[in-house]
């Protein structure tokens, strides 16, 4: 099977794109990637690390390990945990940060998407309570982790 290649520009990495793709509203990719250099920008004024690597960091401490998926046995639906492909974690945790910030109101959406960011890859903000929510959703309902699937 053939691979798609995407263009990517010569100072951003696969991820970054991803997150740029996964920002986007209405096909406005343009727009997104002035939003993502200038959150870039806002991190480096707020933090003294590379903007790269606290980015990094968030997507780790909000990618979720487990999740709860619904699955109806006879007449009832139960909440079975189950474990998160990496494919999918990264599209959760890309969620959970731009839903973060779009939640958050009074300042342009880099500054609200720069201080997401920042949270995240210090454990904290709603990005990271997001998962631990999912986590803590998933523990509850370890009794029913044999109807699972696999």
């Amino acid at each position: 099977m053939k691979k798609i290649t995407r263009f990517i520009p010569e100072n951003s990495t696969e991820l970054h794109e991803r997150f740029i793709r996964t920002m986007m509203l209405q096909g406005k990719k343009s727009i997104a990637r002035k939003i993502w250099k200038n959150t870039l920008i806002e991190i480096a004024k707020k933090s003294s690390k590379n903007p790269e690597v606290v980015f990094d960091r968030a997507v780790e401490n909000t990618k979720p390990v487990m999740e709860v998926r619904p699955k109806r046995v006879g007449g009832a639906v139960y909440q079975v945990p189950m474990e998160v492909k990496p494919h999918r974690q990264l599209s959760l945790a890309f969620k959970w940060i731009i839903g973060a910030a779009r939640g958050m109101k009074g300042a342009p959406i880099f500054k609200r998407l720069a201080s997401a960011i920042l949270e995240a890859s210090d454990g904290q903000g709603p990005a990271v309570k997001k998962r631990e929510d999912v986590h803590r959703m998933a523990q509850a309902n370890k009794a029913f982790a044999h109807l699972s699937k696999y």
